[in-house]
């Protein structure tokens, strides 16, 4: 018997691989940071993992994706009328082998969709549900979104998710006038790059779930080795470090930052490389530029958790608008792909204050 891969597992898979194309064309078709994902019913199940697992999409726009896709599986199972999770799990492989064993007990599932929906933050996230069709689930969707979207608030970002269920009847994936202002606002936003609207909940009544009886905790406030945003004191950083004689890629410490590069993959024509800086010091670091040298080798990503200028000699990386303050003893660290060979390692690893 063929073991089950999830149907929206395999969707990953191929959008990631669109994305590659995208990206070693040199923006001669498209442009790679502008990428959203979007797709209704089981599309909008693939592309909420996708979103999920492709931290290059910029922007994940599911479109009613029910039971298997982001209402939370815990509330799926009390409300009426929404579709069983032993039906979703039966009906396609949208969930694994191992999702058999919690179908009546979900429970105790290690984790919920609403795990996936803070795996999309920071980045956009706009979903969009049918409060008239049960079957949907889509009170167990507000669920998702509104406990997703603490995870947004802790990060210091709750305008970058929205949630919309209200629409006018039970057409399952028509084209809702509802839903255009919201889906212009963040493609806006996060594909063209020329707005700053914040994120809106629009909940139906017919399907509106709370997370009164769902979570004992408070939000925290999540930065980089604790504290608030903007935490940490002044605008210290620790100059260039060079490269301090340690392992091939290694750069080094001069007691303040320290920096270090490894690859992580590796194939014909190209490497996955990673570039880690950690704060040394005693006071905070408020701008980042982490300079990885990969000789005459063209960069072919856009960083994860990072904004580059230049693609071939000398590629500055600088933190994005989101994730500024490094706190003492705090690490960051980003990933890029190249052209080329991955031996020897890129040189010149350095990090300079802004």
């Amino acid at each position: 018997m063929r073991p089950r891969i999830c149907g929206p597992c395999r969707t990953v898979g191929v959008l990631s691989r669109i994305i590659d194309v995208i990206e070693q064309s040199g923006g001669s078709l498209l442009t790679a940071d502008a990428t959203g994902a979007s797709g209704c019913s089981r599309f909008g199940k693939g592309a909420f993992v996708a979103g999920a697992f492709d931290q290059r999409i910029a922007l994940t726009m599911p479109i009613e994706s029910g039971s298997g896709g982001a209402p939370a599986f815990r509330a799926l199972a009390s409300e009426s009328g929404a579709q069983p999770l032993s039906s979703a799990y039966s009906e396609q492989p949208w969930l694994g082998d191992a999702f058999g064993s919690y179908t009546g007990n979900p429970a105790s599932l290690p984790v919920d969709t609403h795990e996936i929906v803070a795996m999309v933050a920071p980045r956009g996230l706009l979903l969009m549900e049918n409060s008239h069709v049960d079957w949907l689930g889509a009170r167990s969707g507000s669920v998702a979104a509104l406990s997703g979207a603490e995870v947004y608030k802790a990060l210091g970002v709750p305008g970058n998710i929205s949630y919309w269920s209200d629409v006018q009847d039970g057409t399952h994936c028509a084209a809702w006038s509802e839903w255009r202002t919201p889906l212009q606002q963040n493609i806006q936003k996060y594909l063209l790059h020329s707005g700053s609207a914040s994120g809106v909940f629009r909940v139906s009544s017919l399907k509106s779930g709370s997370l009164s009886g769902w979570r004992d905790w408070q939000t925290p406030t999540l930065t980089e080795g604790g504290g608030t945003p903007g935490d940490g004191g002044g605008p210290g950083h620790g100059g260039d470090p060079g490269d301090g004689g340690g392992v091939p890629g290694d750069g080094g410490s001069d007691g303040t930052c320290a920096t270090h590069y490894e690859t992580l993959n590796a194939w014909s024509g190209g490497f996955q490389g990673e570039a880690t800086v950690h704060n040394d010091g005693s006071t905070a670091l408020i701008g980042r530029d982490r300079r990885p040298e990969p000789g005459a080798r063209p960069v072919d990503q856009q960083p994860v958790d990072g904004e580059h200028s230049g693609t071939r000699g000398l590629v500055t990386v600088r933190n994005t608008s989101w994730n500024g303050p490094t706190a003492p003893g705090a690490t960051v660290v980003f990933g890029f792909t190249a052209a080329g060979s991955s031996t020897p390692a890129p040189s010149g690893l350095t990090r300079t204050g802004s």
